[in-house]
């Protein structure tokens, strides 16, 4: 299990990130329309997960807002923003701020927190998302992860780009 902290109080995930080199998980979301969107639909493509806790709190709103600005500088490139937030939490959000770059996603059904390992499992947060980063290449492998160890921290937006 990973240790990660909110405002410096401790608490944990199920287990770890998949490892760099490794297939990655399969997963079916949910989009905004309401439609399944799964791993096998961005085969060939490379894919940023921008996996979090909610959309309706800052520093999430935030790396929806910096992936979707980045997103299209990328080339055969598609950002995947992933919570359990509903489809229409997610569809409100990016209708709001014109969010148009990128996929938001809801895992309204629990098996890809479970399938990456990335439910918290104890901490005012159980149940949600830690905040992460899982980067697949165009072979459906991971290239990239990274867990931010303090959740109310962003992702280390530079370094996952230049994994690409």
């Amino acid at each position: 299990m990973a240790h990660v902290t909110l405002k410096s109080n401790p608490f944990n995930t199920l287990g770890n990130l998949p490892k760099i080199g490794t297939k990655a998980p399969n997963f079916t979301l949910t989009n905004t329309d309401l439609s399944d969107i799964s791993l096998s639909d961005f085969k060939g493509k490379n894919i940023i997960l921008n996996i979090f806790p909610s959309v309706d709190t800052g520093t999430c709103a935030t790396s929806v807002r910096t992936f979707n600005t980045k997103a299209s500088e990328l080339e055969n490139t598609k950002v995947l923003c992933i919570s359990k937030d509903l489809p229409f939490a997610h569809a409100r959000f990016c209708g709001a701020e014109g969010i148009d770059n990128v996929l938001s996603l809801s895992d309204i059904n629990g098996d890809f927190g479970k399938d990456y390992q990335l439910t918290f499992t104890d901490g005012p947060l159980k149940g949600l998302f830690s905040r992460s980063i899982v980067i697949i290449n165009t072979e459906g492998e991971v290239i990239y992860t990274e867990q931010v160890t303090e959740t109310v921290d962003e992702p280390n937006y530079q370094q996952a780009l230049a994994a690409l």
